[in-house]
């Protein structure tokens, strides 16, 4: 059964930060996707995952680094 637990820690993804990471992806990885063999499109897949992944990720880990420590 479905955990509610999960629900608590979902976020919205910031679409505009995927356009801009699917953008700025290689263009190797933008074109490949659709060649005709299937390793290339598993590979431009994988990178262009990796790619939205760490941008839409990224935003989270800056606001973290961002936050100010308080002194104990």
């Amino acid at each position: 059964m479905f955990s509610l637990c999960s629900i608590a820690r979902m976020e919205r993804i910031d679409t505009s930060a995927v356009a801009h990471a699917i953008l700025d992806a290689p263009g190797w990885a933008r074109v490949g996707i659709t060649a005709p063999s299937s390793c290339l499109r598993e590979d431009a897949a994988l990178e262009l995952a990796r790619v939205i992944a760490d941008a839409v990720t990224a935003p989270a880990r800056q606001k973290a680094e961002a936050q100010a420590s308080l002194p104990l």
